[in-house]
């Protein structure tokens, strides 16, 4: 019998930017362990369908993970049903989300993703969308290290 799969959500706003990244970077690091299904959304509709935003491409194409395949989608309600760990990158998004939770062992799923990892004091993933490179290249830093984290917490 085989062990049953970890189903994780990661979501932001628009899922462009930092979710797409949370998400790739988690495939990336869970890639040979089969019991693990990622994917990613966001809390509203504006990109549903688009790619991600160039800039996170780019900064995860420079870090060896191709995230250019993914398209955006809006949080539903059957994601509660669907994924065992829902991982908010703010407060704004874990608000919007518990809003839709009907029960608590729904709201127990849904964690702000930087509260994994103990090294960051802000525990909200700031949206670079409206700034440089720079924003992008730090989203994916603090992502990377707390995947890791959640990664080894899984693989153990």
């Amino acid at each position: 019998m085989q062990p049953r799969k970890i189903k994780i959500l990661v979501v932001c706003l628009g899922n462009i930017c930092r979710s797409p990244l949370a998400h790739g970077i988690l495939e990336y690091k869970l890639s040979l362990e089969n019991n693990c299904i990622i994917d990613s959304a966001g809390t509203a509709n504006y990109h549903i369908g688009s790619k991600p935003d160039l800039r996170s491409i780019a900064i995860a194409k420079t870090n060896g993970i191709d995230i250019s395949h993914q398209k955006a989608r809006q949080f539903i309600r059957e994601d509660f049903d669907r994924y065992d760990i829902i991982y908010a990158m703010d407060t704004s998004n874990y608000n919007n989300i518990v809003a839709l939770a009907s029960s608590k062992t729904e709201t127990k799923k849904v964690k702000l993703i930087l509260n994994e990892n103990p090294n960051i004091e802000n525990k909200n993933v700031p949206d670079p969308y409206y700034g440089g490179d720079s924003g992008f290249e730090y989203v994916f830093n603090i992502l990377e290290e707390t995947c890791e984290i959640i990664a080894n917490r899984i693989l153990i």
